[in-house]
């Protein structure tokens, strides 16, 4: 990697977190000032990962069988390593997102009937049991590798 392309994407790296916060900061006083702050975010979260991306495949030559199936082999450990990360952060946003709605509910109907505590606390354990489900998947996949 050349100095020009570490500076490339260092400074994309840079301005995909300064120039949502400036955005964010420095906008409007609104409601919409929040979703596109968000947008911003992603935008340039998405568009550093695809420099990434260009950077780390280009200018690669292939030299002899050998390095071909080095190289596969290296790729499937680090497909297997995004899968297994993967698997963990959906998971658990799934669950935060389960936890939340279960748990604001839970709350509201204990504040009328306190004898639903019981009933209460397994929903909102359901709902938490699904990001250990995917921490459980990860591990099989990173046993695999």
């Amino acid at each position: 990697m050349t100095l020009a392309t570490k500076i490339v994407f260092i400074a994309a790296l840079l301005l995909s977190i300064v120039l949502p916060f400036c955005y964010f900061y420095l906008g409007e006083k609104c409601k919409k000032r929040y979703k596109r702050t968000l947008g911003v975010n992603t935008v340039f979260f998405f568009g550093t990962l695809l420099i990434a991306m260009a950077v780390m495949f280009s200018g690669q030559s292939v030299e002899a069988a050998e390095t071909t199936a080095a190289a596969s082999a290296g790729l499937a450990t680090g497909l297997g390593y995004l899968a297994a990360a993967l698997v963990t952060g959906l998971s658990c946003i799934g669950g935060g997102i389960a936890v939340a709605s279960a748990a604001s509910a839970a709350l509201g109907a204990l504040s009328e009937d306190s004898s639903i505590l019981g009933k209460s606390l397994i929903f909102v354990g359901l709902a938490e049991g699904v990001c250990l489900y995917g921490l459980i998947i990860s591990f099989m996949i990173l046993g695999n590798l």
